[in-house]
């Protein structure tokens, strides 16, 4: 069985770069670290997308094991839409109008 293709939100895209952006001011070995797991996540989603737990308004979160951030996504026939990549302990569900 094929994989699902993996779409970011727009937002989520500027999410992302935001945090990595956030992280390589402090520390470039940490904004490697947190594009890697990102990539990780998305790849085990890819793979695998059912396997995490249901969240809310249909979606799925996958959380980091590392950094504060959850991956919030959906499934949609054979695309998988990142819809956010929200920070743990800020404004939760705030991605809900995507």
């Amino acid at each position: 069985m094929p994989l699902p293709n993996v779409e970011f939100h727009p937002a989520a895209a500027e999410e992302v770069a935001a945090a990595v952006q956030w992280y390589r001011e402090r520390s470039e070995e940490a904004a490697r670290a947190l594009v890697a797991e990102l990539d990780r996540a998305v790849a085990m989603i890819a793979e695998a997308p059912e396997r995490w737990a249901r969240y809310v308004k249909g979606t799925r979160r996958f959380l980091l094991r590392r950094f504060p951030f959850a991956v919030v996504y959906r499934q949609r026939q054979d695309v998988v839409e990142v819809v956010a990549v929200a920070h743990a302990r800020r404004r939760p569900g705030y991605w809900r109008q995507r």
